[in-house]
């Protein structure tokens, strides 16, 4: 260790040992990695000598050492140290600048339930606003009944190709590697009981009834629903809404009415479509792992699966669809003209209508199987 190094001896002095600072405690110094081990250690050891602090010797002091031994001290004069003036002027000069971070406050039941209360009333919030878009779209259809000429027709045809159309590809493709792994896991099985030919009742019901529908729901969820929060957050952003309030056009009847028919009707294509990927990977894996032909599949699967369950699959795809226009609509509505909330509302739609679709899902299935279907 040379002298320029910063450094802390223990020296005895009559009220017992104290901390003797060496060499030079400047920014230069402290900064490099192998003096600030050496001294973090030796700090570490001399938390409060008996004999107080000695800094006569120390060849160099700047701002930075001050701060260093002013934190050390706890922020406090320590009961014994010798310095010279210099040096106390300088540590009276941090000690004055140096901001203490403020308490921790203490946990409190009322501000508990006062934060609680707050996020109630912002989903309660939520709930009032989506509920005004569901009445807001009931008097929309109405209207559009009355005049169908007047209607968005243009802006619904090109949400069905953009929302329906183009998802095929990727909805087919993550389809039919689910059908691929579904079917591969259940024949290891099912193998072990003999039970190779009932993987066509359970890929049929399971791909069907439940796993085609939400699988395509959450695919369209996470690529239309994002889509529609962003581009409406974008006319908010640009100020387009406001310029449509102006002129008088209705957002729900050119916004969230075109959205939310173009997806409901799209949303049962994608949902048959979705699914009969899947069952196409599904019968390819149990040929080739199971040795059930294609033939055999096909044949099993009409007296496997009740044509109600396709019907079931289409009735929830179409309250799918819906619901995550409405949720798109609703995100993008409330987005602030900024960025940032932009981003928030956009990550909040898919979020939401993810969720939202897994619990209409779960509400579906008890409701049908009360009913015995």
């Amino acid at each position: 260790m040379s002298d320029l190094s910063p450094h802390i001896v223990r020296v005895e002095s009559p009220q017992g040992p104290q901390a003797q600072l060496l060499g030079r405690w400047g920014a230069a110094e402290l900064g490099q990695r192998a003096h600030w081990r050496v001294l973090a250690a030796q700090l570490r050891a001399h938390a409060a000598p008996a004999g107080g602090w000695d800094l006569r010797k120390l060849q160099w002091l700047d701002h930075v050492g001050a701060q260093l031994l002013w934190n050390h001290w706890g922020q406090q004069w320590p009961e014994r140290v010798l310095l010279s003036e210099p040096q106390r002027a300088m540590l009276e000069r941090v000690a004055g600048l140096t901001v203490a971070p403020p308490p921790p406050e203490p946990w409190r039941l009322s501000e508990q339930v006062d934060h609680l209360g707050v996020l109630v009333l912002h989903g309660v919030d939520h709930a009032r606003h989506l509920v005004q878009l569901v009445g807001q779209l009931s008097l929309d259809l109405v209207r559009l009944a009355r005049a169908p000429h007047r209607g968005p027709w243009r802006d619904m045809s090109g949400h069905v190709y953009r929302m329906g159309a183009t998802a095929l590809p990727i909805t087919a493709l993550v389809g039919f590697l689910i059908g691929v792994v579904l079917a591969y896991l259940m024949s290891l099985q099912l193998r072990q009981f003999g039970a190779e030919s009932f993987i066509v009742n359970i890929l049929g019901i399971s791909l069907i009834r439940e796993l085609g529908p939400m699988l395509a729901a959450i695919l369209v969820a996470g690529r239309s629903g994002s889509a529609i929060t962003a581009q409406i957050g974008v006319m908010r952003v640009t100020e387009e809404l406001d310029a449509m309030r102006v002129m008088g056009i209705p957002h729900g009847f050119r916004l969230v009415l075109p959205r939310t028919l173009a997806l409901a009707l799209a949303m049962p294509l994608i949902s048959v479509w979705t699914t009969l990927a899947a069952l196409a990977g599904g019968m390819l894996a149990a040929d080739v792992a199971m040795g059930i032909s294609p033939a055999y599949f096909t044949q099993a699967l009409p007296a496997a699966v009740k044509i109600g369950n396709l019907g079931l699959a289409m009735a929830k795809s179409v309250v799918f669809g819906a619901l995550i226009a409405l949720i798109g609509c609703h995100w993008g509505l409330r987005v602030k003209p900024n960025t940032q909330s932009l981003g928030e509302g956009t990550t909040a739609s898919v979020v939401t209508s993810i969720t939202m679709v897994i619990i209409v899902d779960a509400l579906f299935a008890v409701a049908f199987k009360n009913l015995g279907i």
